[in-house]
């Protein structure tokens, strides 16, 4: 059994923007020995999840006009009169309650084994950011 971890960088240019990952996953994944096990792809952010859903733009703009419906920015948040770093992000903490810090998918020879539509997705909740980071963790043999 072999353990390997990676960290993909990235920025985000929104406050919540839906930023798909999946290339930048399939081309770390390419050049690993491991060729069959699992990936779990994590957010270490409290206000910034992980997702596999479709890829196509109307879509993704209707996630985020659904996520900022249900959580809005300009709510009345308790969280944001005691900020810890000075962002009213209660909102984003809010939303981060109904998405997945990690997804996990299988790999079989070299390859994530995904639906045709299903794409791996960072999801923003607090943005813009400078700096964003995703954890990769696979398990596998080579």
């Amino acid at each position: 059994m072999r353990i390997l971890t990676h960290q993909l960088t990235l920025t985000t240019s929104a406050p919540i923007e839906v930023v798909d990952i999946t290339e930048a996953v399939r081309e770390w994944l390419q050049v690993q020995p491991v060729r069959d096990g699992l990936l779990t792809v994590r957010s270490p952010h409290t206000t910034a999840r992980i997702n596999l859903n479709e890829r196509e733009s109307a879509l993704q703009r209707d996630m985020v006009a659904f996520l900022e419906r249900l959580a809005p920015k300009a709510g009345d948040y308790g969280h944001n009169l005691n900020t810890v770093d000075g962002r009213d992000n209660a909102h984003a903490h809010l939303l981060g309650l109904f998405l997945n810090a990690s997804e996990s998918v299988a790999v079989a020879g070299g390859a994530l084994l995904m639906g045709h539509w299903q794409s791996l997705f960072f999801i923003e909740l607090d943005g813009p950011r400078a700096q964003r980071t995703v954890q990769l963790h696979l398990l596998g043999e080579a």
